[in-house]
């Protein structure tokens, strides 16, 4: 692990109601159609798995900055990753990699085997990440996504068996 990505993993942390507007603004750069702070803030309350991560500040007193986050339902023996975002000027060094690590550990803690989520059909970047990741496609959900205009979007239903 490169010394970027430990110090990633030092800010790992749960997303908290006072991390909602800074999430909000990172939402809003990454989709066409973001989550609200409503979305946001019923998951919070629903006990949701929710974390945040930010930089390690180079210098003692220096400010942390939002790299990504990524919000997961519990089900029963499933874990459904919801929302898993990295910053654009972050994408590409492995911060999502680092998230689903984190959120598998997760999913062992609490007994679910299965870790599922939707990706839109042409977000071939994030499919490619999962896919690299080792989540299989199980199926499609036909006009699953809103767009802006036009009809709505499909989405590719995808699985990860989480070793024990």
């Amino acid at each position: 692990m490169s010394a970027q990505l430990a110090d990633a993993v030092s800010r790992l942390s749960r997303m908290r109601v006072a991390d909602v507007a800074e999430v909000l603004s990172v939402e809003r750069r990454v989709y066409e159609m973001p989550w609200t702070e409503g979305n946001f803030i019923d998951s919070l309350a629903a006990g949701y798995e929710a974390f945040v991560l930010r930089n390690v500040p180079a210098l003692r007193d220096s400010q942390t900055h939002l790299l990504g986050y990524f919000l997961a339902m519990k089900g029963v023996d499933e874990m459904h990753l919801l929302n898993l975002s990295v910053v654009p000027e972050q994408q590409g060094r492995g911060l999502a990699r680092l998230m689903l690590d984190a959120l598998c550990a997760s999913c062992r803690e609490q007994a679910c085997p299965q870790l599922w989520l939707e990706v839109r059909v042409s977000n071939l970047r994030a499919r490619e990440v999962y896919r690299r990741y080792g989540f299989v496609e199980m199926g499609l959900r036909r006009a699953y996504y809103p767009v802006l205009q036009g009809p709505r979007e499909d989405a590719l239903l995808m699985s990860l068996a989480v070793a024990p």
